[in-house]
């Protein structure tokens, strides 16, 4: 049986009309791009920072976030050039862990002029108001804690060395003056070398060795960082001295939080950089949000990880 003329042109003319329909209507619509954030971070030639980042980073996208982590290398010049790019790439809030407290106020003061907030974590800047909030831990409570166990440890008597970290980063001096603070009350304990290891295993190695050569009868080294510390216990082990001289550091990194349980190295302070890092992350969600009423620091507490509770600590914090 033939279709009547007039059926067959209803049937071409609907064939036609679909065939000029609009493409978007075939298809589903495009989600909207995400909001994004920059995790910028001093290096991450350190496992710590790494942690720090990393958490800072996931905690931005389990809200929602697209979040990207920019290594600094510790280089203010690159810092600044992580800068630009989130400026210019669209970036809404910037998570901030500086290279310099005084170099790096330059790069907060051009987020802050581009509208975007800067939250600190673990180093500050030397400005008020131009960070959005400054998360840092409590340096100098931490190592006055880490003092009186070194005393406690070591004796009242004694000759150690300090390593320094970066000499631009407050966290360097907030610690060694928390340290001394304590230290210094005791006249027989001598230090007989301090110098700057710039918070780099590497760097401590070198710097051990060769003060060791010059200072082999030492009872302690009180490093500025947990890298710090593992590069000195390095250097400690190579000379066969590991065993007298007694080893503190300060991060909670997990190789040194090992070597304490193992009784190679006697303390470290733990701070807490999972904490910090999705605080500063849930910070510039609320920011995005419509809050405004930071407080400009916020102290996050340091505990003492010693031979006796080690086994409450690890991953880089406290064990659920």
């Amino acid at each position: 049986m033939k279709t009547p003329r007039s059926k067959l042109f209803a049937l071409l003319a609907l064939l036609a009309l679909g065939a000029t329909a609009p493409a978007a209507s075939l298809t589903a619509a495009e989600p909207a791009p995400r909001t994004k954030i920059a995790v910028v971070i001093s290096t991450l030639n350190n496992p710590w920072f790494v942690v720090l980042g990393e958490a800072a980073r996931s905690r931005a996208v389990e809200l929602g976030y697209e979040a990207t982590v920019f290594d600094s290398q510790n280089d203010t010049a690159k810092e600044t050039a992580h800068f630009e790019n989130a400026i210019a790439g669209g970036y809404k809030a910037i998570l901030f862990n500086p290279t310099d407290a005084n170099g790096s106020i330059a790069n907060a003061r051009r987020a802050q002029a581009a509208g975007i907030p800067v939250f600190c974590i673990d180093r500050e800047i030397n400005a008020t108001n131009v960070a959005t909030a400054q998360l840092l831990s409590d340096n100098y409570s931490g190592c006055v804690k880490l003092g009186e166990y070194f005393v406690e440890q070591v004796g009242e008597e004694g000759a150690y060395v300090e390593l320094l970290g970066l000499v631009g980063d407050n966290n360097t001096w907030n610690r060694s003056k928390g340290f001394h603070s304590v230290v210094d009350r005791y006249p027989g304990l001598k230090m007989v070398a301090q110098q700057s290891a710039e918070f780099d295993r590497a760097k401590a190695l070198e710097v051990m060795e060769s003060i060791l050569q010059k200072h082999p009868a030492i009872n302690a080294v009180f490093c500025g960082n947990d890298a710090m510390a593992m590069g000195a216990y390095q250097a400690l082990v190579a000379a066969g001295k590991d065993r007298q001289v007694k080893v503190f550091g300060f991060d909670g990194a997990d190789d040194v939080v090992r070597l304490i349980a193992e009784k190679k190295i006697v303390a470290t302070g733990m701070q807490f950089p999972k904490q910090m890092a999705r605080q500063a992350a849930e910070f510039a969600d609320q920011y995005l949000k419509g809050k405004r009423d930071f407080p400009q620091k916020i102290p996050v507490k340091v505990d003492l990880v010693t031979q006796q509770n080690v086994h409450r600590y690890g991953d880089y914090g406290k064990k659920q």
